[in-house]
């Protein structure tokens, strides 16, 4: 498996939503970014540690101490797909090969908080990022990225706005989505 060191470069709300926030993650380079959502409470972790607030409490950080201890070999964390508007992402025992399943947005958090390295598999890196420039003030983030409840809410706008062509996008998106729900159901009966 091909894949891409990351790095946080920066977190970020949506503009005109308090619940959602983004966490740019860039190449080694800085030639690429992908940006990765997270619930408000996940981006206030960020920014108290990033802006070296001391925390209410530091679980996330005692427990990383507990399990690098106990365990062990070394750890990856690799982003290495997407499903319903989530990036999908594993911590990776290097030395038992064992894979645990976590949140993308707590995988980077992870990184933040241990050290351990960041990837993303090549392909997925390719198809989903955009181009790094430091100097710009936002960046468009693909729609498969974003949560069913945020399509749902930027539908409603695009709607409202009367915005008919980025409504119809969207549409598309939400049905692209239940059909491939449809299809997993299917399957596993």
């Amino acid at each position: 498996m091909s894949r891409i060191r990351l790095k946080l470069k920066s977190v970020t709300e949506i503009v005109g939503t308090d619940e959602v926030g983004l966490l740019i993650l860039v190449d080694e380079d800085e030639k690429r970014q992908i940006a990765v959502t997270c619930n408000r409470v996940t981006l206030n972790q960020f920014q108290m540690r990033l802006a070296g607030r001391p925390l209410p409490s530091m679980l996330s950080e005692t427990l990383w101490q507990v399990v690098a201890r106990m365990v062990d070999g070394s750890f990856d964390l690799v982003i290495y797909g997407l499903s319903e508007g989530h990036y999908k992402a594993v911590l990776y025992n290097d030395v038992t090969f064992d894979r645990f399943p976590i949140p993308a947005s707590d995988a980077v958090l992870l990184s933040l908080i241990s050290n351990v390295p960041l990837y993303i598999e090549t392909k997925l890196m390719e198809i989903q990022s955009s181009p790094y420039d430091e100097s710009a003030t936002g960046m468009s983030i693909p729609v498969n990225t974003i949560s069913n409840e945020m399509l749902n809410k930027a539908l409603e706008k695009a709607v409202e706005d009367e915005n008919y062509e980025l409504a119809s996008y969207l549409r598309d998106e939400q049905r692209r989505r239940s059909n491939e729900s449809s299809k997993v159901d299917n399957n596993s009966r």
